[in-house]
């Protein structure tokens, strides 16, 4: 490392050991990087790559980030623009487009990676009784990593192209709800 970054040797090719100390600064400054690497593969954003830099206060480099607004009267939150997550699958950091269906239901499962169980209760009427009865459907939501909803909690989602075989909905907006007890067995309407 330090015969790379101290330039040519004696009796070497002066643009091989360039190219090695241009490899190595690239390689630093992919590590330096804010983004989470937690995946075995190198995680970065497809709009904003890790060679982009912006200039901050006095020189100050921070890597770029890239972030949108999903329209609609969602406002983006603050953790998807200075966060430092990569999520593919995230409408406010990723080509994700929200349209159709806008919904709500309350949180029952946030067992699994980036993806929850919302449940969504309704009333279904019964002609011959002339009365309602509860039912309720489970639908597997996309959860990106700025959003840490618990078992309980009000959530918005949005409908989106089918993620994997189940998802098809991304959260948008978390409401904080206190709910005693077992959220599964609380029959609320939204």
């Amino acid at each position: 490392l330090a015969q790379a970054q101290s330039g040519s040797e004696p009796g070497k090719n002066p643009k091989k050991s360039l190219r090695k100390s241009r490899e190595l600064r690239f390689l630093q400054l992919f590590f330096s990087s804010n983004m989470d690497q937690t995946e075995k593969a190198f995680q970065k954003q497809g709009a904003a790559t890790a060679m982009k830099k912006v200039l901050g206060k006095k020189g100050q480099k921070k890597a770029a980030r890239y972030w949108k607004s999903v329209g609609l009267g969602f406002a983006t939150p603050k953790e998807a623009k200075d966060g430092s997550y990569v999520d593919k699958k995230c409408p406010f950091t990723s080509n994700v487009n929200i349209r159709g269906a806008i919904l709500k239901g309350m949180v029952v499962s946030t067992k699994m990676k980036r993806t929850i169980i919302i449940r969504r209760n309704y009333l279904h009427y019964i002609k011959k009784f002339n009365r309602f009865e509860k039912r309720h459907s489970n639908m597997a939501v996309h959860c990106s990593p700025c959003f840490e909803p618990r078992e309980g909690d009000i959530v918005t989602v949005g409908q989106c192209r089918p993620l994997s075989k189940t998802v098809r909905f991304n959260v948008l907006r978390t409401d904080k709800n206190q709910i005693f007890g077992n959220p599964r067995k609380v029959f609320m309407l939204f």
